[in-house]
This record gives structure tokens, sequence and C-alpha cells, in this order.
């Protein structure tokens, strides 16, 4: 395996050299989509396949929930086996349906070829457990010769902690009802392990939530949404710099701004359908992609009406139902939204598309109505004590910026503040229990993801922020030159967490920064 290291100075170099190959590398900072990665073979005919819901994850006798991370081969297009890594060998992962304030343990078992460290993203986590992503999970075939390898492998050794085999994580879930997800975080790896399947939903409920006569049972539909492209044997495609995943990080070609596959599955079916009866669904819709955002409409919009009632945001339920025409979704942003199927003759086909896409990405499943049904669900005036954070409730105010930086001796690279990240040190040291103000600024689209803080977006550009940003996230949405403010709130543990943009592409290049909570 040492032959296979590469020092920090050779890992940027080769960045480097991969940001010089991208066409047009001059105005990359300007470019406002990744290059498309295009599917090697026949790809189904949209809204032909079912859509299927995850089976929801169980605990074991003595309350533990255990995944085995482990290949298998699927069918994902029809008519072709595709080899995934999957949370007990399935892709999305089960689906987990917890309570809050009701510890679990979840053992994961790694039987993959490569090493992992799994992340509860939008958790309230001690950070031992939060998945840092040079804490790893290495499989038995690797215990006695694997090393660290990438851009920090020899910069920052005591970072790494490698647990042979096996790891339980211990999730408090002190926080309220919510739509998590939990995906793969290892350091320099993210978006390869996460694109061949490593995620899934996770579902927080609370006494406030089942007081709520919102459409439950199977009108309720968790959504994992994400672009993949595929080979001609059916393999998932995605441009590794190394494919064995255990000596260059990165990715080759053109694909240094972001993977964007051409086949949009759902639930990890292609284009799927689902019938539907006449009467309002829940549906928790994720935007689990590597790099590609959304902006969902339903076609036709319905009658009358808005086309979504939006009822929580990343990490809770919004104070007050909030209706929407579209949803604007960036890598990791979540959306807990009513549609109403009433609203429309029954026989209707209504299509979720996405004006963002082009070509086999513009369409994303369709609900079919197939029969009227009774509807004793409502969508009340007041969700949630939802409490608002102010400006001056601030202790602090700091800036991050995110962009292609350089140049240096090294080329240029995604980072913030003009920082690669840096497993030994901390751009930011909040104290727990305080509120900050952050201003983050960018050159592309880069969605940033905060772990453990939750936050609050106070404005775009000096204005309102847009409807989509409503409510608590850990997630948000930072356009190409655009000025984002945010309220930051660290409630839960002390210790080190990170910061990173959500782009996995990005984040494994670079682009990244701890936090220290003290």
């Amino acid at each position: 395996m040492t032959s296979r290291r590469l020092s920090r100075r050779g890992f940027l170099g080769a960045l480097a050299t991969a940001a010089v190959g991208v066409s047009g590398c001059g105005s990359l900072t300007t470019e406002r989509s990744a290059v498309p990665l295009p599917s090697r073979l026949r790809l189904p005919t949209p809204f032909t396949v079912p859509l299927a819901v995850p089976a929801t994850a169980e605990p074991t006798r003595d309350g533990t929930y255990e995944f085995v991370q482990e290949p298998a081969r699927v069918e994902i297009i029809p008519g072709t086996r595709t080899e995934i890594w999957g949370y007990n060998g399935v892709f999305p992962g089960p689906t987990f349906d917890v309570r809050g304030q009701q510890p679990i343990k979840v053992r994961v078992v790694n039987k993959l070829p490569v090493p992992t460290s799994t992340h509860l993203h939008g958790g309230v986590t001690p950070p031992e457990f939060d998945g840092y992503p040079t804490h790893l999970v290495v499989p038995p075939q690797l215990t006695e010769r694997f090393e660290p390898s990438g851009a920090h492998a020899a910069h920052a050794p005591s970072a790494w902690k490698l647990t042979p085999a096996e790891f339980v994580h211990e999730f408090p879930l002190d926080q309220p009802a919510a739509t998590l997800w939990y995906h793969d975080h290892r350091m320099d790896f993210t978006a390869p392990q996460v694109y061949r399947g490593l995620a899934g939903m996770f579902l927080v409920r609370d006494a406030v939530e089942d007081a709520l006569p919102l459409p439950r049972g199977d009108r309720e539909i968790p959504l994992l949404i994400c672009d993949r492209a595929f080979g001609e044997d059916g393999s998932m495609l995605y441009p590794s710099a190394d494919p064995s995943l255990l000596g260059t990080p990165g990715v080759t070609g053109p694909y240094h701004q972001g993977v964007e596959g051409d086949v949009i599955l759902v639930n990890g079916a292609p284009w799927p359908q689902a019938e539907v009866a006449a009467v309002r669904y829940r549906l928790r819709i994720l935007n689990a992609n590597n790099a590609r955002r959304f902006d969902l409409r339903l076609d036709p919009p319905p009658p009358s009406g808005a086309a979504f009632t939006q009822i929580g945001s990343d990490v809770g339920l919004l104070a007050r139902p909030q209706p929407l025409d579209r949803l604007v979704l960036a890598s990791a942003e979540r959306a807990d939204v009513i549609v109403d199927f009433g609203a429309y003759p029954v026989g209707t086909h209504v299509v979720l598309r996405n004006h963002l896409g082009a070509g086999t990405t513009r369409d994303v499943m369709r609900f079919h109505i197939t029969r009227r049904a009774r509807d004793d669900s409502a969508v009340p005036a007041t969700l949630a004590d939802a409490r608002r954070l102010s400006a001056d409730q601030a202790v602090r105010r700091r800036r991050f910026d995110f962009r292609l930086s350089g140049p240096g001796p090294h080329g240029k690279l995604w980072m913030i503040n003009g920082q690669p990240f840096d497993p030994a040190s901390a751009l930011a040291s909040p104290e727990l229990g305080t509120t900050e103000l952050w201003t983050l600024t960018s050159d592309f689209h880069h969605p940033v993801h905060v772990h453990l803080g939750h936050f609050q977006v106070l404005s775009r550009n000096g204005r309102t922020p847009r409807a989509s940003d409503t409510g608590w996230k850990d997630t948000v949405d930072v356009r190409p030159y655009e000025v984002v403010q945010i309220l930051v709130r660290f409630d839960g543990f002390r210790g080190r967490y990170v910061m990173h943009c959500h782009n996995l592409e990005h984040e494994d290049m670079a682009m990244m920064a701890n936090i220290d909570v003290s």
C-alpha cells in the first residue's frame, strides 16, 4: 500500500492538473453547472418503473440497529444488473423512523473493499459519533495494511482514527421532528462512495408532529432523489482518478466542478411512477445528488392553490405552512411538503419536473391519480413553536468565502477563506449555547453544510431570503457571487466538527474546515 500513498504536495499538484484539464479553466469560476456524465446503455422509457419505498430499519433484540455495508448486484435499469455499495446491500439504505428524545445505537459493519465513515446529516450528535471524515471503519481485509492516502495522510497523522471492521454510533436524538439522512463521509472519497449507494433517509418524530392532522401511513412518502450515469454493462459510471478508491483521490477530466449523471433516480428507480389517490400526500423530499440542483414543479400545476405546501425544512417543522409553486433544492437540502392530489380529476398524470434539468434530467417522476378516497388529513395554520433568531443575538460575526482559490505553488483548489482543509486546525471556535452571524460568499454554486450547527437564513445579497430558505436548516444554497447571511446556533455538544461544501466533489477536493465548539 505504501507505493500507492500520495503526499499532500503530490495530491494538491494532482488537483491542480485536474483543474487545468477542465475545458475553459480560465473561466471556471463563472461556470454555472457541471459537465454532464452520459450513460452508455439504452435507458428505460420514463414512468414505466414503479416507485419503491425503502424498507424501514428495525432494531435487533438488544435494541441496537445493525447495518452491514456491503456490495450487492441489483436491478436499477430494467434488464441489467448494477453493483452498488449499500447499507444492508440495498440502495437507498433502509429508512430510519425513530422518536426524538429516545437515544439509539447503530452498529455499522464494513464489508466493503474500502474504509468508510457514516454521518447522520442534520443530527445533533457527539463528535465521536458524528462521522468525522478521518474517523474510519476499516474492513478486515485492509486492517493490517491500510495506510491513509491523499492530501492529509502525512500532514496530520494524529487526526486519523482507524477502527477495524465495525463501529457503534450513539445518536441521542435530542432534537425535534425532522427529515434527516445518513451517508458516507470518508476523507477525500465521500463523493464516489455516496454515488455508489451509501445513503438513506432518517426520520425523527415527536409529540408535536403526532398532534398534527397530517397525512400518515402510505400517504407519507420519503423521496430520495439523485442522478447517476450507467455503463453498457449496467455499472455506475464515475470518473474517479483511482477507481479502487484506495490511492489518488479526486476526479478526472472536466468533472472538477461536480459530477452529474443523466439518469434521475427516485428511491433507486429511474423516473418512476407512483399511483396515488385523490387526497393529500406528505412528500419528504431529499436532494441526494453529488452536485445537481433542483427546481421542482408540478406539471400540470393544480387547477387551484399552490403546487406544494411546505411544512418542514432541513431540521424541523416550520412555524406555519408555506404555499409554494416551486421547490429549489441544492445538494443535501430537504423539503417536507404536502401535495393535494384531490385538486386534480381522477385519471390525471402529474409529472414532477426539474426546471434546471434538460433532456433526460428534466423529468423526475410521475404521479398517476387512480381513484377517489376519504381524506381526513388537514394542514393546520400553526405547525410548531419554531423560534426566530435575530441578528442582535449574535455574539460573534464571521465571514467564509467559498471559491476556487489561488494561484499558489500547487495551482487552484476549492477552498474556504483561501485555505484547503487541514484536519489539524480550525477556522472557527464558537462557544456552546451561542448564536453567531456568518456571512457566506462564493464563486460557484456551493451548498454549505454545517455539522452540529443549525441555522436560519437571514438575508441574500442584503435582501429578504427566498421562500425555500424558511425554517431551521443545516444546508444553504449559496449561488455564484452571492452574499448569504445565516444565524447559526450551536447547541448540544463540545468538540471538533466540520463545515463544508455539499457539492461532494468540492468537499473531496479540500472545500472543508474544522469547527471547534468549546
